[in-house]
């Protein structure tokens, strides 16, 4: 079978749900100053990317879509960091990221026009299912759950505003270096004034964790973006989620928390979701 631009694109989302499941477990093991946290990986992406923001054109036709990006972006971070102040990774991860793949799939048809075929929304039933086992098993309490699914309505929406804008935009780089900036800029430098010298104690220790995860943010987003330019919105939100699989992984090896047999099928069946999407779809 050969290798088509849906493929790459399916490809570069895996990849993406890797990276991401990483920032975030780098993100909820570091410091309690989620906030401040959450400043520098933004600022850090924020500052690699400028000197690609200098050497691509500007997003022509794309800057309403990203200022739109940038206030979802801000609702989904400070939805983020309650969720994950209040919860174990384990626990919230699965909801926020399963939650989104449903809502992104209607809009995308519904804003953008996408084919919804059988094969992508058996792909995307599948990974509910197994994301309904991951979470429900050892749901999050009521308050975390809220801000689970904030966070993942917010996913949703952004990933059809960037899909849109980075689409009308003639340069793809362009948008993305843009997107990364303005959020970091912005976003990052918002909560780094709100936190104040709270944040500069927080980045004279932890600078270097949240540069590397800005780098690994930059890939992350960056690789989605560059997907839903190249794919269907539906079929590519919901191989995102695979990022689940990768967090629980992360989850209980590295953070040491609790992954038990269900939550661990529950990886599998959304594992099987992402063939489903690769192959069929």
């Amino acid at each position: 079978m050969p290798i088509g631009p849906a493929h790459i694109a399916g490809a570069m989302m895996i990849g993406s749900g890797m990276a991401h499941a990483t920032v975030n477990a780098i993100f909820k093991a570091g410091g309690s100053d989620k906030m401040s946290g959450r400043a520098m990986i933004d600022g850090s992406s924020a500052l690699i990317i400028m000197p690609l923001a200098l050497f691509v054109p500007l997003p022509h036709g794309a800057w309403l879509w990203l200022l739109a990006s940038t206030a979802t972006h801000l609702v989904y971070l400070l939805c983020l960091i309650r969720a994950f102040s209040v919860a174990d990774m384990s626990a919230v991860y699965p909801v926020m990221r399963g939650s989104a793949p449903v809502i992104a799939a209607v809009a995308s048809v519904l804003v953008l026009g996408d084919a919804m075929t059988w094969p992508i929304a058996l792909g995307i039933a599948c990974v509910t299912a197994g994301t309904l086992m991951v979470a429900l098993r050892n749901a999050p309490p009521l308050h975390a759950l809220g801000w689970a699914l904030g966070t993942g309505a917010a996913i949703a929406a952004y990933t059809v505003i960037d899909a849109r804008g980075v689409r009308v935009t003639e340069n793809a780089l362009s948008y993305i270096a843009w997107n990364f900036l303005i959020t970091g800029i912005g976003i990052g430098g918002f909560f780094a004034w709100r936190r104040g010298q709270d944040f500069i104690d927080a980045a004279r220790t932890q600078w270097r964790v949240g540069l590397a995860a800005g780098a690994l943010s930059i890939v992350s987003y960056g690789l989605a973006l560059g997907a839903y330019r190249l794919g269907n919105v539906a079929r590519l939100a919901a191989l995102r989620e695979t990022s689940i699989v990768f967090g629980l992984v992360i989850a209980a090896v590295f953070l040491r928390e609790h992954v038990n047999r269900t939550r661990a099928i529950g990886g599998g069946v959304i594992a099987l979701g992402a063939v489903v999407l690769i192959v069929l779809s």
